[in-house]
């Protein structure tokens, strides 16, 4: 809990803020499915996110998603800082396309930058770093296309297998029969992706244990776990996985709790390193899931969590740890204003 954190403005000063973000009612509306604007926000998230700059001081500005940044920045319009919750809608780099405009305007931004965001939503290329590194993570393969089919009978990874696509975020691809249990079973899920979502499959073992998502605020050596959500499913859920449906119809799916067990904790140590290995910024969450002896694994990063406040998770694990939804805001900030000194020398010295 930060209680030193006030509740006026921030470290960083007064700011005029920009907002970036896509709303799911306007990608509906012009045709896109329930299933592919998942991961888009409401006009809630938004207001809340401009209602908490407000509060501590700044001036927040709405932007809207690329298309509306791509026209202002043309027109000549500046802000101090952008805080970005766009995810994008097409390509392995689609969380990447606003900070790097961004980037190449000299505006600093909230969140990672545009190498990481790329890395990390892409799941295989974030497992072969976090192996690098040292951070436990389940065996895996990446079925880049039909023609890898064909070798699926020697991969050399253990039954049971998990199968999803591999840039995907909010559970999209993930059901009851993302769980393989044999050569044939995987041939046939591999294939389903690979036409269904056009992008490569992520295959790796499978882990029957416990599942968190742990909070994580702060870069580099300042970051720090704000704390453990167990995602625990109920009988009337789709076993197996935290799949698209269960995380859609989470409130009776889904129990969440708190834990504070070795276990749990265990998880937390494991997820910053898998946030500090990856040089992530501000706030995220990563997910994690243990194997049958409770050994805890790093399954994914999400740079870009959710900000609903009482509906995602990064809120709901820094509520529970006693750290509001004002003073998460102010604590993103505060890390992203670090960066604006660097931005406005690189715009003089330009």
């Amino acid at each position: 809990m930060n209680d030193c954190l006030p509740e006026g403005p921030s470290a960083a000063g007064a700011l005029t803020v920009g907002l970036t973000y896509d709303l799911r009612s306007r990608y509906l509306a012009e045709g896109y499915s329930e299933e592919e604007t998942a991961e888009f926000d409401s006009p809630a998230t938004v207001e809340a996110i401009a209602g908490a700059l407000e509060a501590l001081g700044h001036h927040p500005v709405h932007v809207g998603s690329v298309y509306d940044l791509t026209g202002r920045l043309a027109a000549g319009e500046r802000w101090d800082l952008v805080f970005n919750i766009a995810e994008g809608l097409y390509g392995l780099g689609r969380e990447a396309v606003i900070p790097a405009l961004l980037d190449a305007y000299r505006i600093p931004y909230t969140f990672s930058d545009p190498a990481v965001l790329a890395l990390c939503l892409h799941k295989g290329f974030t497992k072969n770093v976090l192996r690098d590194m040292g951070v436990p993570t389940p065996d895996f393969a990446v079925i880049a296309g039909r023609e890898d089919l064909e070798d699926l009978e020697n991969l050399e990874l253990a039954y049971p297998l998990f199968a999803k696509p591999v840039a995907e975020g909010t559970g999209k691809g993930v059901t009851s029969s993302s769980r393989i249990e044999s050569p044939e079973a995987l041939g046939s899920v591999c294939r389903e992706l690979l036409e269904r979502y056009r992008q490569p499959v992520l295959v790796e073992e499978y882990l029957p244990g416990r599942e968190f998502t742990v909070g994580i605020v702060g870069t580099g050596r300042r970051a720090r776990a704000l704390g453990v959500l167990e995602v625990v499913l109920l009988p009337h859920a789709e076993q197996g996985a935290y799949s698209y449906t269960n995380k859609e119809r989470c409130e009776e799916l889904i129990e969440y709790r708190s834990p504070t067990d070795p276990e749990a904790r265990a998880a937390e140590e494991a997820a910053l390193r898998a946030w500090r290995a990856l040089a992530c910024r501000d706030a995220g969450r990563v997910d994690v899931r243990s194997d049958r002896r409770g050994v805890p694994s790093v399954i994914e990063i999400n740079p870009l969590a959710g900000l609903h406040p009482t509906h995602s998770d990064l809120p709901m694990i820094a509520a529970r740890a006693g750290l509001p939804y004002l003073r998460l805001i102010g604590e993103i900030v505060d890390s992203a204003g670090s960066r604006i000194v660097g931005a406005e020398r690189a715009r003089v010295a330009r």
